[in-house]
């Protein structure tokens, strides 16, 4: 019988995975933001860079989440919703950094609901859903619907900004609403129930967690948060250590 206490390595080697295309993405986002290459973000290669990147870590969040639970059920332990009442807001807070920083920088392009503002409170949301697996399938569906239907739907005020109604000219350097991610993570919770229910693996899978690579990813998988919070500083300043670009550019007196 599995231990409760050991990960499934595919699922943390795919968010390695995730974490490294985001962090190419956010690379090619600086030298296009700095002036320093013409780079298309809105369509071709380095759009779907950022769109993989995103989905992949997003649909994780879902699968992850029913790893938790199910582990918790498994093991006899309690399962609280204070738990991820306590990991979500916690995530919440590290976009509020995010959403300072930018502010501080970046005025005219403030992140008001990032990613890290979205998962922390699709974990929060989640917990009612992540002993099911058809309701997460019908409503992952109907979100990614919703979404679409409110793409194009601009408002005068931006206190739906969390949900996916934004106003005229709204402007931000990351954007990640409820509607349509959480769909998304209904994806990863309809997954995870059905590949992994018990907190065992369902399907048959030739062991690579020894392999040098797939451990290098697996490593980044388990620390994506850390990377993830130090990333894009890190890029700026090796950027600027290099002199491609200067202080004035990143809004530094």
């Amino acid at each position: 019988m599995r231990s409760v206490y050991n990960r499934f390595w595919e699922i943390d080697a795919l968010r390695g995975v995730a974490i490294l295309l985001m962090v190419l993405f956010h690379f090619l986002y600086d030298l296009m933001f700095f002036n320093i290459l013409q780079i298309d973000l809105l369509s071709g290669p380095v759009f779907y860079i950022g769109r993989s990147a995103a989905i992949l870590f997003v649909f994780l969040v879902g699968v992850s989440l029913t790893l938790s639970y199910s582990r918790g059920k498994v093991s006899g332990s309690q399962i609280s919703f204070k738990k991820y009442l306590k990991r979500g807001f916690h995530i919440f807070l590290w976009g509020m950094v995010f959403t300072l920083g930018s502010w501080l920088f970046f005025p005219d392009k403030v992140i008001v609901f990032g990613i890290l503002h979205f998962i922390g409170l699709a974990i929060i949301l989640s917990y009612p859903l992540l002993g099911y697996r058809l309701p997460n399938l019908i409503g992952g569906f109907m979100v990614l619907f919703l979404g679409r239907s409110v793409e194009d739907f601009a408002v005068n005020f931006p206190w739906l900004l969390w949900l996916g109604l934004t106003p005229v000219g709204f402007q931000t350097l990351d954007y990640f609403p409820l509607l349509p991610w959480f769909g998304v993570t209904m994806f990863g919770i309809f997954t995870g129930n059905t590949l992994y229910s018990g907190y065992r693996r369902k399907y048959e899978l030739f062991d690579l967690s020894l392999n040098p690579l797939i451990s290098a990813l697996e490593f980044m998988g388990r620390k994506s948060l850390s990377i993830y919070l130090i990333h894009q500083p890190l890029l700026v300043f090796v950027l600027y250590f290099f002199g491609v670009i200067d202080v004035n550019s990143i809004g530094i007196q």
